[in-house]
């Protein structure tokens, strides 16, 4: 399990050792970054660095591809335990909780720049980006870096083949089943509805929108001892739409995690919910008009929708015993680069990201980037219509990766006709909490 591959109790991690040496290089302090960005947004942060790097002469970033986000995370850690981790780790939202687990492993993002009387205001940050990294006290644990959220993205074309308008889009959940049902009695697509990510999208998006914990205790934020919330009634009412759905031909599963956000921009979907990060690849392949809008909404159980979650990843501050001060003011100045505002808004631009803080945005703005580029603020919207509630904040759940499996497995039997929404939900929740027990007793300080 993931969760014992990391940190196997909070012990171990107190008994490993440190040697990991302060380093120069041409009268520079070297700075390790791993990441776990490929492709063409792996090159964006090499970019990034390389930034950082030609805007002063006292430090010197490098940066490094680990894999995957969770082989990012397991091997910083591991590093750790060896006595040679890196300076700074990007790790996925998920990994949060498991990230603060870790106790003397990880220096918050808050004591850094404290020491080197660095002031970055949380509340410069997109408040469903500061929220899902600070802890509850509002202090940032990890530096905000790549951060996006779960948009809607519509075929123009399939609508007007539908005979849907194409200007004013669906809002709600029920104009998507009725958009929906219109798409597939017209054969206007391949697929009327689809998801990547069901869980993300699905669940952690509308238990956040809607104001519902995923979870108690704030969602694991108040504590290790939180309890899943699947079986509240809002819960069993998103099932049950997504199963009817299926059933009616109007909903297609694309499968667990990503692997239906290929559907969209190769024209199959006419409606599809992935990451915003996402716009990249539809600008790059779609051979269609689109649209991206925010999520809808189940009026009859919200009016006014809260803020939307992130996805994406965080910087941590990796720890060592010969660590210099020196090191530590370095990562700082890193993080405070990348906070700037003309930074910001560059990583926004080229990445497909959000922006980090309201000043980029706003930069972004007032030189016509989102007139040029219709839906590019739409993640923007989600995330900062609302001040962030104690439901809708972001999640620290130990063992989410495996969380998110379990949910999906039940979902999948219901989509298969094995269950309905009520046992589906039952399972997930017996399931998970497992999961959380688990983890509390092998994170929970003595």
């Amino acid at each position: 399990m993931l969760r014992r591959s990391l940190l196997a109790g909070s012990a171990g991690l107190l008994a490993a050792p440190f040697v990991a040496p302060s380093v120069k290089a041409q009268g520079r302090t070297e700075i390790q970054f791993w990441y776990g960005l490929g492709g063409a947004l792996g090159e964006r942060v090499a970019e990034q660095v390389q930034r950082f790097n030609e805007s002063q002469s006292r430090f010197r970033v490098n940066a490094s591809f680990r894999g995957s986000y969770v082989e990012v995370m397991t091997g910083a850690i591991a590093a750790w335990r060896a006595g040679t981790p890196p300076h700074i780790g990007q790790v996925f939202e998920v990994g949060t909780a498991t990230m603060m687990a870790a106790g003397p492993a990880i220096r918050p993002v808050y004591e850094l720049l404290g020491e080197a009387g660095i002031e970055l205001d949380p509340r410069r940050y997109l408040p469903g980006v500061r929220g899902y990294y600070s802890d509850t006290q509002g202090r940032l644990i990890s530096m905000p870096h790549n951060s996006s959220s779960a948009l809607m993205w519509i075929n123009l074309d399939a609508f007007e083949r539908a005979g849907l308008s194409t200007t004013r889009l669906p809002r709600t959940w029920a104009e998507v089943r009725e958009a929906a049902r219109r798409i597939r009695e017209r054969g206007a697509a391949q697929m009327a509805a689809t998801t990547a990510w069901p869980t993300w999208v699905m669940y952690e998006q509308m238990s956040a929108i809607h104001d519902v914990g995923l979870a108690t205790r704030a969602n694991g934020f108040e504590g290790l001892d939180a309890e899943m919330n699947l079986g509240h009634p809002f819960f069993l009412k998103q099932t049950s739409m997504l199963l009817e759905m299926q059933r009616a031909g109007d909903f297609t599963y694309g499968g667990r995690d990503g692997a239906g956000g290929a559907a969209f921009p190769a024209g199959q979907a006419a409606i599809s919910f992935n990451s915003s990060a996402g716009r990249a690849q539809v600008e790059r392949d779609a051979r269609f008009r689109w649209a991206s809008v925010v999520l809808p909404h189940h009026d009859d159980v919200i009016a006014s929708p809260r803020n939307g979650v992130i996805g994406g990843a965080s910087l941590w501050v990796f720890t060592a015993r010969n660590r210099t001060a020196e090191e530590y003011r370095g990562i700082a100045e890193f993080f405070r680069f990348i906070s700037d505002v003309e930074q910001d808004k560059w990583w926004h631009q080229v990445t497909g990201y959000v922006p980090l803080t309201f000043a980029a945005y706003e930069a972004s703005r007032a030189e016509g980037y989102y007139e040029r580029n219709p839906g590019a603020d739409a993640a923007i919207t989600q995330l900062s219509r609302a001040e962030p509630t104690p439901n809708s904040q972001g999640f620290r759940l130990g063992g989410f990766v495996e969380i998110r499996n379990i949910i999906q497995e039940e979902l999948e039997r219901g989509f298969q006709g094995q269950q309905d929404a009520a046992t589906a939900m039952a399972n997930a929740n017996r399931r998970a909490n497992v999961v959380l027990r688990n983890f509390e007793r092998a994170n929970r300080r003595t």
